[in-house]
């Protein structure tokens, strides 16, 4: 056996590795929905904001929330979590998961019911990355 350390490994053997754990977990996860979703905030066809989010089993999990600059602080972003948490809940999820950096939204999360579980410190340099849940 050879072990072999690669700096810049490609997409596809990226893929390969990937794939290789997804038909372990098969047996496990069988079944289980996953279904990519967004909501987009746009303005003359144009997106100024918008969250993306997988449904997976009974959990949403939020992976990206962005507002334009010009129009944050007008509730784009909390209509835009409130949509998708209705949608999640309207596909049988119970609970939603997201994380964030120090430099980002945490408090934003809070506000809307968030509960901090855990926080990496010092990541990946200088800042915190924090992971929250919530009960839909």
């Amino acid at each position: 056996m050879e072990f072999e350390l690669d700096v810049a490994p490609s997409d596809e053997s990226i893929n390969e590795i990937r794939n290789g754990l997804v038909e372990h977990n098969q047996p496990f996860l069988n079944g289980l929905d996953r279904e990519k979703v967004a909501f987009y905030a746009k303005v003359n066809e144009k997106k100024v904001g918008g969250i993306t989010a997988e449904v997976f089993g009974n959990w949403l999990l939020i992976n990206f929330l962005w507002v334009e600059e010009s129009i944050r602080g007008k509730d784009v972003g909390s209509n835009l979590l409130l949509q998708l948490e209705n949608h999640a809940k309207s596909k049988g999820c119970h609970s939603s998961m997201v994380d964030t950096f120090s430099f980002q939204a945490k408090p934003f999360y809070e506000k809307h019911g968030y509960v901090c579980h855990m926080t990496l410190e010092n990541y990946p340099v200088d800042h915190a990355r924090h992971f929250f849940t919530k009960l839909l």
